[in-house]
């Protein structure tokens, strides 16, 4: 059974990637005005940072946020939902990576 914490952090990264898969980044910037998306996506990597835990001790949770939130970035231009699926699995592998290896 997987822990509560890191199953949050799974829904919460997986929402977030299907919400990139339905409206790609360029859609964003057409809608809004720069200063708001980043500030969104400060928002964002705030929220994912406090949900990481203790995910790693080498690397700091804002920074790894930030990974999350730029490396999910893609799967507006993946083909379909399980490829939305795989990106997300990827992502979780290299939260969980080891330091240096």
């Amino acid at each position: 059974m997987r822990h509560s914490c890191t199953l949050l952090l799974e829904l919460v990264l997986e929402a977030y990637a299907f919400i990139c898969y339905e409206h790609p980044a360029s859609e964003a910037v057409d809608l809004h005005r720069p200063e708001h998306v980043g500030h969104a996506r400060g928002q964002l990597i705030a929220f994912i940072a406090e949900r990481l835990g203790d995910v790693r001790d080498d690397v700091p949770a804002k920074e790894l946020a930030a990974y999350c939130v730029h490396a999910l970035q893609a799967a507006g231009a993946v083909p379909s939902k399980a490829a939305v699926r795989r990106l997300v699995q990827v992502t979780l592998d290299g939260l969980r990576g080891q330091p240096g290896g």
